[in-house]
């Protein structure tokens, strides 16, 4: 095809407007004839030209047609290789081995069938002490096609077993999800849309006490800071919904119908916030719903930088104290001990109400934290929801008592949470420091303003607490504090009150529409979405009651284990009484 086409050869040295010159030479021999000027530049570019094209041998138009060099010219193939099944005669079948290193079809069945036995046991997750790292399981020599395995019988597991660090609820302990059956599903930006009026809100019972606030720890700063102590003669209570003395008196009373604890509430209203997985157990009897959380759960544990762009995960690059587990067990820890001890010694520092319907006498050299709990009914429409709330201490501000609420945010490593160092910016920065945590910490602060405003409190109070170095876990400071007004804190974090009060009304109504029966509500651990699954009556009852077929050798073992120090109060606190 190239044979008749006139090639003209060009050298690099010469300029573009040269390489494809067919007529310089014949216009060349037609000047020369005529007589015609030809100007020195000229003549010197084609002296060059003609000296190149006698070194080289060839002149214009000498191209010459070489088909052994055209047979060797090949195009580059770009298109996508198809992968090659390895085991192409091997039979077929779920669990068939294949590619490199993978067992056969027998120890595949094999380990799927232990991981299925692992998955019915509790999924990573060590049922004696809550959020205690379990020992790394020996994987199955095919994990990835066990995976699959369980996916094919079961989408939930697949999910679960994708969830990798962000699966914070072991909801899926004891196999509940190959019984139960999902029956509704909702984006959580949906949950954003849903707007209601503020309820009427009506005052039932006051319970516990509450001590005066040391207005002290207002002037605190990094120059006088306070070391974070370890509160041990004081008891915490966080007794679920079920086993509340009081809500049980009211549903004999048939005073609601929707009975929950605030962080419960509180969790359903920042549900849009929530990245890790949650769930609550949702039992419905005589038309009549109980909210609960699991007796084994990481429910009532803090989270740390669960919305930052990058949350601590538990890698091989991450210190062990930084672990997202050990970090959760630290910043309960530290809001406990704080709550106690911004509070005022002082003899007339004690607002009691009726007794504690938690404590017990017969223990001796504790007493209970201060807490007031509040037992309120909220109105909205046709729903009747009770809920018990919280309230830690009260203040006095122009001559009126104002009750409050506390909490604590804490640094655990400025390196891994946003790179604002509190020691430098507190004092003359604070709203940085704050738009920080609002960045990492967004659900847990809305969850702590919509527990301040379920409660009614006129002030919630914020402590700073960091760790004295990074390296150590066990010992911290007060840094300092903030006051704000719960709903002045939700305009400014973005918490309609609207919305929040639409999404409890919409969850209510949903339930209140479904049969008596045993519901799971859960969060996906990967994707923004809640489910809502039917489970058998009898679900989650081993974890209260234990394995009845357990010998006697195990049961005083659990004897002992009952005697001994809370792992929780041993690492940096006192331990949490559900």
């Amino acid at each position: 095809l190239l044979e008749q086409v006139p090639y003209a050869h060009f050298d690099k040295k010469e300029k573009v407007g040269r390489t494809a010159d067919f007529v310089f030479q014949q216009f060349q021999q037609q000047s020369q004839s005529q007589g015609s000027f030809i100007s020195q530049k000229q003549m010197h570019y084609a002296r060059k030209r003609e000296e190149h094209l006698a070194a080289i041998g060839t002149t214009d138009f000498s191209y010459k047609h070489d088909a052994i060099e055209d047979s060797t010219f090949q195009l580059v193939d770009s298109t996508k290789l198809q992968s090659r099944n390895r085991r192409q005669n091997a039979p077929s079948g779920r669990f068939t081995g294949g590619g490199r290193g993978l067992a056969g079809d027998a120890e595949v069945a094999q380990a799927a069938a232990e991981w299925a036995c692992r998955l019915d046991e509790e999924v990573c997750y060590n049922s004696q002490t809550v959020l205690q790292p379990r020992a790394a399981w020996p994987r199955p020599a095919a994990s990835s096609q066990v995976v699959e395995a369980l996916a094919a019988a079961s989408s939930v597991g697949k999910r679960f077993q994708e969830a990798g660090s962000q699966s914070r609820s072991p909801a899926f302990a004891g196999g509940w999800w190959r019984v139960g059956h999902m029956i509704e599903e909702f984006d959580l930006v949906h949950l954003l849309k849903l707007v209601a009026n503020p309820p009427v809100i009506e005052d039932l019972a006051w319970h516990g006490h509450i001590d005066r606030y040391d207005d002290s720890y207002d002037k605190i700063s990094t120059r006088i800071a306070k070391g974070l102590r370890r509160i041990d003669n004081k008891v915490f209570y966080d007794v679920t919904t079920s086993e509340d003395p009081i809500l049980e008196r009211l549903a004999v009373e048939n005073v609601g119908d929707v009975y929950a604890t605030d962080s419960i509430i509180a969790q359903l209203m920042a549900a849009p916030r929530s990245v890790y997985s949650w769930d609550i157990v949702v039992e419905k009897v005589n038309g009549i719903i109980f909210l609960d959380k699991r007796e084994v759960s990481s429910f009532d544990y803090l989270t740390v930088s669960e919305t930052a762009h990058e949350p601590p995960q538990a890698t091989a690059d991450m210190d062990e104290i930084n672990h997202p587990d050990k970090l959760s067990m630290e910043a309960t820890m530290i809001n406990q001990n704080f709550t106690q001890q911004v509070l005022s010694d002082a003899e007339d520092s004690r607002k009691t109400y009726e007794v504690n319907p938690f404590f017990d006498e017969i223990e001796s050299g504790v007493e209970p934290a201060s807490a007031a709990y509040r037992y309120r009914k909220f109105t909205l429409g046709n729903v009747r929801l009770v809920a018990r709330c919280e309230l830690q201490s009260w203040i006095t501000k122009h001559g009126e008592d104002v009750l409050m609420t506390c909490h604590a945010l804490n640094e655990w490593d400025s390196k891994y949470s946003g790179g604002v160092n509190w020691r430098q910016k507190i004092d003359t920065q604070k709203g940085a420091v704050l738009a920080t945590e609002l960045k990492n910490n967004s659900c847990k602060l809305a969850k702590w303003t919509a527990q301040a405003l379920l409660a009614g409190a006129q002030q919630l109070k914020l402590g700073y607490v960091s760790r004295v170095t990074p390296t150590n876990p066990y010992e911290h400071v007060v840094l300092g504090t903030q006051s704000f007004k719960p709903k002045d804190l939700a305009q400014q974090i973005n918490l309609s009150i609207n919305n929040i009060w639409g999404i409890v009304k919409m969850i209510c109504e949903l339930l209140l529409s479904k049969a008596d029966g045993k519901y799971v509500l859960l969060k996906d651990p990967n994707k923004a979405i809640v489910r809502l699954y039917k489970v058998p009556l009898n679900t989650f009852e081993e974890e209260e009651e234990g394995n009845p077929a357990e010998d006697d050798e195990e049961n005083e073992d659990k004897d002992d284990s009952e005697n001994e120090i809370s792992p929780i109060a041993a690492v940096n606190g006192p331990e949490i009484v559900k």
